[in-house]
């Protein structure tokens, strides 16, 4: 799987110790790892359902065998 070139191998020690030292365990890394862009804020009204469906997104994303990986994004407002 793609998701095995960032965590497989002694070259990618340090990136497990990130993912071990942020709370992963060996179960979920040995699973694909599925990004979920997020642009949840509390600043911009129209943003604010966006952490319900993001977090609705990772348990989908679970329940299917995956680990999601949630990172943010700017939230813009015009």
């Amino acid at each position: 799987m793609r998701s095995d070139k960032m965590k497989k191998g002694v070259e990618r020690t340090p990136h497990r110790a990130l993912f071990k030292a942020i709370g992963y365990s060996d179960e979920e890394l040995s699973r694909p790892i599925i990004g979920v862009v997020n642009s949840f804020n509390e600043v911009v009204p129209g943003h604010i359902h966006l952490k319900n469906i993001a977090q609705a997104v990772k348990d989908g994303i679970r329940m299917a065998g995956g680990t999601p990986m949630e990172f943010p994004a700017i939230g813009v407002c015009d």
